[in-house]
């Protein structure tokens, strides 16, 4: 009973961190990267597709990526997709490939990603905040139905605590690294 409630808790406070982890990385920090992409859907035959699924994204140099498709009649549907892709971005046709330049990022811009960036980790902390209180509550009711002793729900309490201690402390040591690399120039 207790190992399933504190496995539980572990697994999603594990993907509270992974979400985080994921959605830092949809953040742009002026540097290209293959990952930027990610988000992007391409009408394909009907459906909507990952750009990963029907072109090739490659790192062109540091400040620009290159999508190669995989089909070449899918080059204007491709620039269309990231042009609209709500990422601030500006494709280009250049023959066969689609070069995606990062445009330059102002102080202003940096300073509201990293005010993204924090709701973001708020949005975290308050996922392991809840997890750590279901677990809690389901340790109380276990207690309540007499299937634990309450020096055992306190020991448990007690893990269940050091797990969120530690996931919090994890959560704030990602959005300090991005915080880091959205404010260098």
């Amino acid at each position: 009973m207790i190992a399933d409630t504190k496995k539980t808790a572990e697994t999603k406070m594990g993907k509270a961190l992974e979400a985080l982890k994921n959605n830092f990385a949809k953040v742009r920090t002026g540097r290209a990267h293959a990952g930027m992409l990610d988000s992007v859907q391409v009408e394909y035959y009907g459906a909507m597709t990952p750009l990963s699924g029907v072109a090739n994204v490659t790192l062109l140099d540091a400040r620009t990526l290159g999508v190669q498709p995989f089909e070449k009649k899918m080059i204007q549907t491709i620039e269309k997709a990231i042009r609209e892709g709500d990422l601030g971005l500006n494709p280009s046709v250049n023959s066969d490939i689609i070069r995606v330049p990062m445009p330059m990022m102002n102080e202003e811009r940096r300073k509201e990603l990293v005010k993204l960036v924090k709701g973001e980790a708020e949005d975290a902390r308050v996922a392991v905040r809840n997890v750590r209180r279901d677990a809690n509550n389901a340790l109380k009711d276990a207690l309540k139905g007499k299937l634990i002793s309450e020096d055992e729900e306190r020991r448990a309490q007690d893990e269940v605590q050091k797990m969120t201690d530690n996931s919090i402390k994890e959560i704030d040591r990602q959005f300090g690294v991005k915080e880091a690399e959205l404010l260098s120039v």
